[in-house]
């Protein structure tokens, strides 16, 4: 099992795309749980190609992606980018991510100069104080076997995840209602660099969302096999500056499952209650046939 702050280094290592061309960039992938690239792997890496055509006085506030196909975790990842405007006060990118001369990934990203404006926000939700909670290598071992908590444990092992309830796979069986809580934060500090903080949080933000799709069928998810599913599109909104090395409440909810699919929403709250960033998702979650 790596130490947290060597995953750190290597998550940031697996972010830093090689330029290989003015627009076009070359990352590489690694194993997720399942036998494709993690989502938010390659949200993050798209992010992180956009931001690396735009002045670096404009931060990203909105994004909005497709997962076309399972990405190749032993194949690297091309990310392509079109410079669609570049404006006074915004600046659009659009990304398309390829594998064996395939786009497995589509991005649309917008990035804005600072400006002053009218301010109000939603009052935080309650939740449990983050260092009140057990970490994640105490939690997944009470409710997953051995072999596939370590799996889990090793995949975040750069991100201090901490469930602020019972998680999926720990209630299996019993249907409750779709809301889901975590604290997460970086197992180390980062730089200064507010795009690094926006990618991490993309990174982090594929993980749970739709937990709460899970629990209002009392399904414990992908770890234990009682459903089959992936990401499908998904959309972020950054309103407020925050760090992703300091703890960020992810308060996630799921409004509707049907057909196959099962839709997640989300707000991210700094520790001091500001409104930080809005997630929706929406993934395949199908029950396995026999």
């Amino acid at each position: 099992m790596p130490e947290a702050h060597d995953a750190l280094d290597a998550l940031l290592d697996l972010l830093d795309l090689e330029r290989i061309e003015r627009d076009i960039f070359r990352g590489e992938s690694r194993s997720a749980l399942v036998p494709r690239v993690f989502g938010g792997q390659v949200a993050a890496q798209a992010l992180v190609a956009a931001g690396r055509t735009v002045p670096e006085d404009r931060l990203a506030h909105s994004l909005h992606a497709y997962f076309l196909r399972p990405g190749d975790p032993g194949a690297p990842i091309v990310y392509n980018v079109d410079r669609i405007r570049d404006g006074r006060s915004f600046t659009t990118r659009r990304v398309v991510a390829v594998q064996h001369g395939q786009p497995v990934f589509h991005l649309s990203a917008s990035f804005q100069a600072y400006e002053e404006g009218l301010d109000h926000q939603a009052r935080m939700p309650a939740a449990p104080d983050p260092d009140s909670l057990p970490t994640a290598a105490e939690t997944l071992p009470r409710h997953l076997p051995a072999e596939i908590a370590d799996r889990l444990i090793e995949a975040r092992a750069a991100v201090d995840l901490r469930y602020a309830d019972t998680p999926p796979w720990g209630s299996v069986g019993q249907p409750r209602e779709p809301r889901s809580q975590v604290w997460f934060r970086t197992h180390g500090k980062l730089s200064d660099d507010p795009l690094l903080h926006v990618v991490l949080a993309t990174y982090v933000s594929d993980m749970t969302l739709l937990d709460s799709v899970l629990l209002a069928h009392g399904r414990g998810g992908w770890a234990v096999g009682d459903v089959v599913g992936a990401s499908l599109d998904h959309a972020m909104w950054f309103h407020r500056p925050f760090r992703a090395d300091e703890w960020l409440l992810y308060d996630q909810e799921s409004p509707s499952s049907s057909a196959g699919r099962g839709l997640g929403q989300a707000r991210i709250w700094t520790r001091d209650g500001r409104l930080a960033i809005s997630v929706i998702q929406e993934g395949v979650v199908r029950v396995p046939r026999d």
